[in-house]
């Protein structure tokens, strides 16, 4: 149930995105709902291994690189999945940020005790 709130919050996140950047443009709920699923199959499979394939230089940047692969992973699924659009690379990067935010703030109201 846990994992089924995490998506759709954060494709609630996505969706309200649109509404916030006019760097992002999602046609549908659905297609957030979409995104938000592919987003999470990048993060659970792709992601640990750009991670670890770039490591030193995540090291050498105190971290800030991991922002690089978040954006480049949110502007990938953009790539893939027709109705979601990101206008450049830089607003990837400030829509995962952007992203992260709203989905925390958002797990925070729906997280049940």
């Amino acid at each position: 149930m846990n994992m089924l709130i995490r998506w759709f919050t954060t494709a609630l996140a996505i969706f309200l995105l649109t509404y916030l950047w006019d760097g992002i443009k999602v046609d549908s709920f659905t297609t957030a709902l979409i995104a938000a699923l592919v987003l999470g199959l990048m993060n659970a499979i792709v992601r640990p291994v750009l991670v670890l394939l770039t490591l030193p230089l995540t090291v050498l940047s105190i971290g800030l690189f991991l922002l690089v692969i978040n954006g480049t992973l949110l502007y990938l699924v953009a790539y893939l999945i027709h109705g979601f659009d990101i206008d450049g690379f830089v607003n990837a990067v400030i829509a995962s940020i952007a992203i992260w935010a709203v989905g925390l703030l958002l797990n925070v109201f729906f997280k049940r005790d």
